[in-house]
């Protein structure tokens, strides 16, 4: 099945959730999205085409999903898509698949990141707090993605993190 726009997938589909600590702009961003609708394109599981869409969020947030109804994503097919991922990461220079990185919403509005360790310092220093914005990369399916990839740490894992911060305080 050809690559399908991101909001026609129903609400039952798989996404997976990409994100660069950097703007990917211009250029870097003309080539990623190429590079990703190509591959979506003629993606498979055990010989099978996908029906696949993605989304593009503030320059920072790649979001793939797959329509479970139509063909099921198999590990084959999952851990295919990471590879591309990574040799896309290591041709543009880019990188996507930042594990462990915790991304937020700065007091301006402006998207931040920061490690584990990092934003528990952030936390201690009152620079974050269960009010803060995050992205939540763990939504499992696109409906939850719809309603819930940002939203306040606080009612996030993410929040997990600062209770005794805010204990504290």
């Amino acid at each position: 099945m050809p690559l399908v726009p991101f909001t026609f997938l129903p609400d039952e589909s798989l996404v997976w959730v990409f994100g660069s600590q950097a703007d990917i702009s211009g250029a870097e961003e003309e080539a990623l999205l190429q590079r990703v609708d190509a591959f979506l394109e003629t993606w498979k599981a055990h010989g099978t085409p996908l029906s696949a869409g993605r989304n593009w969020r503030d320059r920072r947030f790649l979001t793939i999903g797959v329509d479970n109804s139509q063909a099921q994503a198999s590990g084959c097919s999952i851990d295919g898509l990471f590879r591309e991922f990574k040799a896309l990461q290591d041709e543009l220079g880019i990188n996507l698949l930042t594990n462990g990185i915790i991304y937020y919403r700065g007091k301006a509005g402006d998207i931040q990141s920061a490690d584990r360790f990092d934003w528990i310092q952030l936390g201690k220093a009152g620079d974050v707090n269960h009010d803060t914005i995050v992205f939540d990369f763990t939504v499992p399916s696109l409906s939850e993605w719809r309603r819930s990839f940002e939203k306040p740490a606080g009612k996030s894992w993410h929040g997990s993190l600062l209770p005794a911060i805010a204990e504290s305080k």
